[in-house]
């Protein structure tokens, strides 16, 4: 490398090629050893640590943990007995001439820094540039750099260009709420941060891009969790002209396969991925985000218990799920499960265990008629030893019962933790009804095509009709959504009304795709993985904000930055807003 005034070596890279050489190093101070005397630093940079010494019994005392420092010296190798083998360097050490403090640190930290990840986090993240200095956290940052770059060059090479889209834009009803920014030059008008790139990279079809993509900053107003952070994230946007839902599918599939192998020797599912429907997946696993390392399977017995004596269970949804050879289990393990299901909003959980004659023992088999009892043993296909947990519920048993399929693979490991276990969730419903507004309303994405056309709007149920949206699924993690996109006006005003829109709100809601569809807009579709949820499967992480620089707090909180933050009188009147109690 080219030499400056403060280095001329990494010291982290050095080698016993050097040994012999008069070096000059900089980086931070890791750790201050006092053997007997004799005085040890180890200097930690970007691409390691390097230990020190001194003939000047001295020469360190000023030296504090964490102060960033220059060091020049001769590089000598170590007394075989001293080796480090933890360490690149460790046959190695600069015999120190001279040392300067760049930066000195305080003489209390925070926290260790090579223990940050076991800190609380919301002490990590105001002090996340020490948090960062942890090796283990700064390589999350350099393998999300590579990550990004992979993805870059594969959609370069798929003959995708990278166009980059607006940060102010319009509000736009797309799921999630706005955050929005007051205009200076406009008064009481305000601008939005986008949630997506929807509207723009469908007008990038329109004007004649055939393969479109970036990196693209989200912005949503949504609570955290453990795989969703607050405020901003990341999203490998693209949309494709002249193409049907197969298409993006066989895209998206071989994306991620590819990224999924080049980053990870764990088993990746085999093209193509399974396919599921909206309604299939619902059914069997109780989510549309399906962990399919997971073999149980949801079974509905509610014709079963349609004349049943047992009162809780007639005329309700019951769903079942079976687990082999369990019934040898010990009560404190079935009263976990049962405690489980308490914490999700349901009374407990009833169970049968089959016995070795294939009679079924448990408490409300005395409310069963032995025909009731022939059917649950044919429908589940019952064999000596199983367990067969029932779920009923009059609105919510599908989903509970998901939860409690989830809990099961867990409780009896399952899950293969070397599989990424890949599917396509397909054939979403176009509508869900609204209890709270009393209307139909989109279920995904509202610029999705429906399926069937202007046919199936105004023909079929509103209920039962499907829209080509897909998303692709990961180990029980949503990893990217996607939709073959309404590029006709007609249907678009049509699928618009159903949801309570009429025909002025969208030419001024959406303006710019409603006169664009007037201009030969071709077909086109598109999807958008999650770059921060791909990074956490792959780094195995159980936070996504792990992979992130600097991410907000579950809470919405910038601790490092101290935002949200209040602004002055003046920023106010100049955005023409006035604050109410």
């Amino acid at each position: 490398m080219k030499a400056n005034q403060y280095r001329d070596h990494f010291g982290g890279n050095l080698t016993e090629k050097e040994i012999g050489k008069t070096v000059k190093i900089a980086g931070f101070v890791e750790n201050i050893r006092d053997h007997g005397g004799v005085i040890f630093v180890d200097v930690r940079d970007q691409y390691g640590t390097l230990q020190l010494v001194s003939n000047d019994d001295h020469l360190f005392d000023h030296l504090t943990r964490e102060s960033s420092i220059q060091a020049s010296g001769v590089i000598r190798k170590r007394e075989e007995e001293d080796y480090n083998p933890r360490i690149t360097t460790g046959k190695i050490e600069l015999l120190v001439e001279e040392v300067k403090v760049l930066g000195k640190s305080k003489n209390v930290l925070p926290f260790e820094i090579m223990t940050s990840k076991e800190v609380q986090e919301e002490v990590r993240l105001k002090y996340r540039y020490l948090d960062l200095r942890n090796p283990k956290v700064k390589e999350t940052i350099f393998f999300r750099s590579r990550v990004i770059r992979f993805l870059r060059d594969w959609m370069e090479k798929e003959g995708f260009i990278e166009i980059q889209t607006p940060i102010l834009t319009a509000s736009s009803p797309e799921g999630a709420r706005d955050f929005i920014v007051p205009s200076r030059k406009v008064k009481g008008k305000f601008y939005a941060l986008p949630q997506a790139p929807q509207q723009f990279k469908q007008l990038l079809m329109c004007a004649g891009f055939d393969k479109y993509f970036q990196i693209a900053p989200c912005f949503r107003d949504e609570d955290a969790r453990s795989d969703r952070v607050y405020g901003e994230f990341y999203q490998l946007d693209f949309e494709m002209s002249f193409v049907e839902e197969e298409d993006v599918l066989e895209i998206g599939e071989k994306l991620f396969r590819d990224t999924f192998t080049h980053f990870s020797k764990k088993k990746v599912t085999s093209l193509p991925f399974p396919r599921i429907s909206y309604q299939e997946a619902m059914e069997k696993y109780g989510t549309d985000k399906p962990d399919l390392r997971n073999p149980l399977e949801i079974i509905d017995l509610t014709e079963i218990f349609e004349e049943t004596d047992f009162r809780p269970f007639r005329g309700v949804p019951v769903k079942g799920i079976k687990v082999e050879n369990i019934a040898d289990r010990s009560n404190s393990w079935f009263n976990e499960l049962v405690e489980y299901a308490k914490t999700i909003g349901m009374p407990g959980i009833g169970y049968f265990k089959v016995n070795e004659d294939l009679s079924l023992a448990g408490p409300i088999d005395k409310f069963l008629k032995e025909e009731e009892r022939e059917d649950l043993i044919d429908l589940a296909e019952l064999k000596k030893g199983d367990v067969l947990f029932f779920i009923a519920d009059r609105k919510k048993a599908l989903s509970l019962a998901g939860q409690i399929r989830e809990e099961l693979g867990r409780k009896l490991n399952l899950l293969d933790q070397d599989e990424f276990s890949f599917c396509i969730i397909n054939d979403f419903p176009m509508y869900e009804w609204s209890e709270e507004e009393e209307k139909y309303q989109f279920s995904h994405n509202p610029f999705s095509m429906p399926q069937g056309g202007i046919s199936a709007l105004e023909k079929e149920k509103k209920e039962e009709i499907l829209a080509y949206q897909y998303d692709f699924v990961c180990n029980g993690i949503e990893l990217a959504s996607g939709a073959v996109r309404n590029h006709d006006l007609e249907i678009m005003r049509r699928a618009f009304e159903i949801a309570g829109y009429q025909e002025e709100e969208i030419k001024h809601r959406f303006k710019a795709l409603y006169e664009a569809f007037q201009y030969g807009a071709p077909p086109h579709a598109g999807m958008a993985p999650g770059i921060d949820r791909m990074l956490m499967l792959l780094l195995e992480e159980s936070s996504i904000r792990e992979t992130i620089a600097f991410p907000m707090s579950a809470s919405g909180v910038d601790n490092l930055m101290e935002a949200p933050s209040s602004v002055s009188e003046l920023q106010l009147r100049e955005a023409h807003i006035k604050l109410r109690d």
